[in-house]
């Protein structure tokens, strides 16, 4: 028993922690960050103000995971966020394929829980900032709730991924919140007052069939007229979660202090469209469905946004301009929603997408006025426009992974922030103006080793290559028991009707294209038109720039189309073989896949604002082009074809091209399907001692794996290895894989292997796709 005697005042208990990194904020930015961080060495605590991690992804609010690849709506092909997030979101492929969000959560919190350099502090809100001088932080205090406890926490390093950035805003950071004019950085898509400075918050509701007849009686506080809301014929009882992202409210408030008024104006929603859907007499099915679940905190979109040496513009997402100091990468569309919200007569959203992937570059991951203060999620160093892109969760986990490494390799060095990439004292802050990053400058070496770093997890950048000169397989010699030469999808698919036009994309070195034959069944006489197109960007897959047309008259029935393009690609790159629409027509397909080939198609997906082209009306800075998407699997079979060269870009010396997805090519290397013991072997003319080695395998970053909703067809990449066996110079086995489905697998031998080679023998995929490797490192 514990008693005490009355006293005029007590104190919390207090804790005192120490790192090298604090990160506020769980979120997937900051969760990405902590784990990034502690796997390269550092002590990190992690303050998390939730009982979970996830922020936005989590079970709390329930927006599922969606970056550059935009529910594949997009022209972004292969632009799955790599390293970390990638890791998260293949496990709960693996683990949760129907999209529960209590099972992402207990996925998220395993990872930090096994990451032995990670404090984690859940239900712990920071409140106070420390600096021991005016640029500089030197600790924060927290409050836990649950357990009545006080924590002090210090380091030398400091990452704000809380979303209103609680760490900056108290320490005195630069920030912006609200929308630049058009004319402060020529952004012409910079919103009018109809479309507001702020996006709002959104609050999600599940709902469930009981099998039986269910009453719902409305709260007094719910929506009485569901008529307010313009939109309101789209409600309907199939409905649910993050799909009804557009119950959206708070544009023209204040969107850090009015959250708890925003929240109720929400609630007033739910449960007013929720009366709606029971009680109007519109929804007969919706007679025993009930409510499972409300969310009780609003999913946040935008508050502040603090600067870094460098804001993003507009202009660097269309132009996809590049950057020295790249460290990450965003796709999403330029997203920007109406001031009003779920009552504005507007869209719920207006996005324009670029024509491919861009880079986000380092000088906006942290403050630009406090020294030791990395910005991770959506307050990273963004005008409002280009915020309405790089918010989203995908794209904050991928800088979070960005500000981790940074922050090891400033531990590790004894650096600062900025003085990974430029001295201090010559990168002043104007926010109109682009800073340089000399070429030979030692900062530049620094940034350098950071991109190499981040590579080397699986962390995509593109325009860059790993060059890593610790890897052995730079020094080996390769063999591979075969390769796959693309020299026919065999005509044994469907055959589907012309509806929409469809194209085959093939990757092809610099010089002719091959001739090509392919099958149609037409309904009657007719013409089909097949053009050849590519990316005006080798590394982009919009294809907007033609090649040549062809126009092929047609006679009733089955017959083969012999296609000879006389056009040459001058780069290696992917085109395109286009059949365009034509309803007469019915086109074979084949059920062979590859890694690094697919079909798309000039389908509509009114979720990302895709319409088949993007058009605008008037000059808003954002290009024309049509959107040519994959279909998901089971469906997206690629189009039966013959060459009369086959395509020879599968070898086994894409292992070490430091690439570990396909860009411009495929990127891998593919065995012979016919190949029944498929094996790359690494020889060195001496013996080597190897301890650690790497190996990427193809989860196809082509699918978002959206993280709850969405219900996916596999539960592992059917291009993915599942079992492999690597093997020493006298074919002992040295390991034995046999239910891998990560695209990273990191063996570490508890001995050195010693050894003149190394044989890694593939022996099973996850589907029926013939075994691929995208890349392997070894390492003394």
């Amino acid at each position: 028993m514990i008693r005490e005697q009355a006293t005029d005042k007590r104190s919390l208990k207090t804790i005192r922690h120490q790192a090298d990194l604090i990160v506020t904020g769980g979120g997937l930015s900051g969760t990405c960050c902590a784990i990034t961080a502690a796997r390269a060495g550092i002590q990190v605590i992690l303050v998390q103000d939730r009982p979970v991690l996830g922020g936005n992804a989590s079970s709390e609010v329930r927006l599922w995971v969606l970056g550059a690849t935009s529910h594949m709506g997009n022209n972004n092909r292969w632009a799955r966020e790599g390293g970390v997030i990638d890791e998260l979101l293949v496990e709960n492929l693996y683990r949760n394929p129907e999209g529960n969000p209590l099972i992402f959560d207990t996925i998220l919190l395993e990872k930090v829980m096994n990451e032995p350099n990670i404090r984690l502090l859940l239900n712990t809100a920071v409140y106070e900032v420390e600096k021991s001088d005016a640029d500089t932080i030197s600790g924060l205090k927290a409050f836990c709730s649950q357990n009545s406890t006080l924590y002090e926490l210090s380091a030398p390093l400091f990452c704000d991924a809380s979303g209103d950035g609680i760490v900056a805003f108290q320490a005195g950071a630069a920030f912006r919140m609200g929308a630049e004019s058009r004319e402060e950085f020529g952004e012409k898509f910079a919103p009018t007052a109809e479309y507001g400075e702020l996006l709002g918050h959104s609050l999600y509701f599940y709902t469930k069939d009981t099998g039986r007849p269910v009453r719902f009686v409305p709260p007094a506080y719910a929506l009485d007229d569901i008529t307010k809301i313009p939109r309101y014929r789209r409600f309907n009882a199939q409905e649910y979660g993050c799909q009804l992202w557009w119950i959206e409210y708070g544009g023209r408030l204040d969107t850090v202090h009015d959250t708890e008024a925003i929240k109720w104006e929400l609630w007033k929603v739910v449960y007013g469209v929720w009366n709606h859907i029971k009680n109007s007499g519109l929804f007969p099915e919706a007679e025993t469905m009930t409510l499972e679940w409300v969310g009780h905190i609003p999913g946040k979109r935008e508050s502040r946004r603090f600067e870094g040496d460098y804001l993003l513009t507009q202009q660097d997402i269309v132009e996809q301009r590049t950057h020295a100091d790249a460290v990450a990468f965003g796709g999403w569309s330029i997203d920007l929603h109406p001031a009003d919200g779920v009552f504005s007569e507007k869209p719920g959203c207006n996005q324009w997408h670029s024509k491919g992937i861009y880079q986000i570059p380092y000088r906006c991951l942290y403050s630009r006025n406090i020294t030791n203060l990395f910005l991770a999620g959506r307050i990273i160093s963004a005008t409002h426009v280009a915020f309405g892109s790089s918010r989203v969760m995908g794209t904050s986990a991928h800088v979070g992974q960005a500000v981790g490494m940074a922050a090891a390799l400033c531990t590790r060095h004894t650096l600062l922030p900025r003085q990974l990439v430029a001295p201090v004292e010559t990168q002043p802050f104007a926010s109109h103006v682009r800073q340089p990053v000399s070429a030979d400058a030692p900062e530049t070496q620094r940034v350098a080793s950071l991109q190499v770093e981040l590579l080397k997890t699986g962390h995509h950048i593109p325009g860059f290559r790993l060059n890593d000169p610790d890897d052995l397989v730079q020094q080996a010699s390769l063999r591979a028991s075969s390769e796959y030469r693309l020299a026919a999808f065999p005509p044994d698919g469907p055959l589907l009707p012309l509806a929409q036009s469809a194209a085959q994309m093939l990757p092809l070195p610099a010089g002719p294209v091959p001739g090509l034959t392919a099958w149609v069944v037409a309904d009657e006489e007719t013409e089909l038109t097949v053009e050849l197109r590519r990316s005006s960007k080798a590394d982009n897959h919009t294809p907007d720039v033609t090649l040549e047309t062809v126009r092929i008259p047609l006679q009733k029935g089955r017959q083969a189309l012999d296609l000879h393009f006389q056009a040459h690609v001058e780069e290696p790159c992917y085109v395109f073989v286009m059949f365009l629409k034509n309803n007469s027509v019915q086109l074979q397909y084949s059920l062979f896949r590859v890694t690094g080939v697919l079909s798309v198609f000039n389908k509509i997906n009114p979720a990302v604002s895709n319409y088949g082209k993007q058009e605008p009306t008037e000059d808003i800075g954002v290009d024309t082009f049509e959107f040519w998407c994959p279909e998901r699997r089971p469906l997206g079979y690629n189009i039966a074809l013959t060459l009369d060269t086959p395509i020879r870009l599968f070898g086994a010396g894409n292992v070490r091209n430091g690439i570990q997805r396909p860009t411009r090519q495929p990127n891998a290397y593919v065995a012979d399907p016919a190949d029944p013991n498929p094996t790359v072997t690494l020889s060195w003319p001496t013996t080597q001692r190897i301890a650690r080695v790497d190996l990427f395998f193809d989860t196809d970053y082509d699918h978002p794996l959206e993280s709850v909703i969405m219900i996916h067809p596999e539960t592992a990449s059917p291009f993915c290895v599942r079992e492999y066996i690597l093997c020493n110079d006298r074919q002992e086995r040295v390991w034995h894989e046999t239910a891998n489905h990560q695209s990273h697998t990191v063996i570490r031998f508890d001995q050195p292997v010693v050894t003149s080679s190394l044989t890694i023998h593939l022996k099973a995929t996850n589907g029926t796709a013939p075994a691929s490797l995208m890349e392997v490192r070894c390492y003394a």
